[in-house]
């Protein structure tokens, strides 16, 4: 692959809150239509790096580009830049006195100045693509957690990213809808979506990345083919972290 396939470029990261120096000198790269999945102990700094990639948080030093280009939150519009970048939380954010489609076309018409027949079509298409196209017209708290996490997955496509970032998609859900919101993200990586995934789901890791990033105390300790790191880490934090959660 050539360097331009490289979408997201982060080169000796350091990212503090106060004392507490949450990432340190991390380095990561993820190719065009890769899939690369952030495991670790909470408080590693999945979600702190993946916040810093769509600059929700803005890092101490290091380097981010993104499509080759090196962001600088000073000088370039960040509003911008994050609409190349969908992310989805582990709290699904919906709009509560928005219905399931208002929720949906809301930021393509107001950021993007999308006309809201066009908005409505993807939206419609979106709604299909994660099973829920019977649901245009509800209102969030009808749906279950698995349903609003996958709304909240469309409103996020529905800005027509080029990366999806996602932190914890199913830490905040019930064991049972899990695998809902696991099947619209499979399925978005079998289309080549790139992404990047922050989760506890081990099998599901194991199933759909490229690259599996094991990170401990704000460091990537290692990197593999999720074979490799689950059967043959190297190195012995690696083995230690997943003998407790495998």
């Amino acid at each position: 692959m050539s360097e331009n396939d490289i979408v997201i470029e982060v080169q000796q990261l350091n990212k503090s809150f106060g004392s507490l120096h949450v990432l340190k000198d991390v380095d990561l790269e993820v190719k065009e239509s890769e899939v690369v999945v952030l495991i670790g102990a909470s408080g590693s700094g999945k979600s702190t790096l993946l916040r810093c990639i769509n600059f929700l948080e803005i890092n101490e030093s290091g380097k981010i580009y993104l499509e080759g280009n090196k962001i600088d939150p000073k000088k370039d519009d960040l509003n911008k830049v994050r609409m190349r970048t969908g992310m989805v939380f582990q709290h699904f954010n919906l709009f509560p006195h928005m219905t399931v489609m208002e929720n949906i076309i809301e930021a393509p018409i107001q950021v993007k100045k999308m006309a809201r027949d066009e908005a409505i079509r993807i939206g419609k298409e979106l709604l299909g693509k994660v099973g829920l196209s019977d649901k245009a017209d509800v209102y969030p708290r009808m749906l279950s957690g698995g349903q609003q996490q996958r709304v909240a997955i469309a409103r996020a496509l529905a800005m027509q990213p080029q990366i999806m970032l996602f932190d914890e998609p199913t830490s905040g859900l019930d064991p049972e809808l899990v695998g809902e919101v696991l099947e619209v993200m499979k399925a978005l990586a079998q289309e080549g979506m790139t992404m990047v995934i922050v989760t506890h789901e081990m099998g599901f890791a194991r199933e759909v990345a490229d690259h599996v990033v094991y990170l401990d105390q704000g460091r990537v300790i290692e990197v593999g083919a999720p074979d490799q790191i689950f059967e043959n880490a190297m190195e012995e934090r690696t083995k230690e972290f997943l003998s407790k959660v495998l």
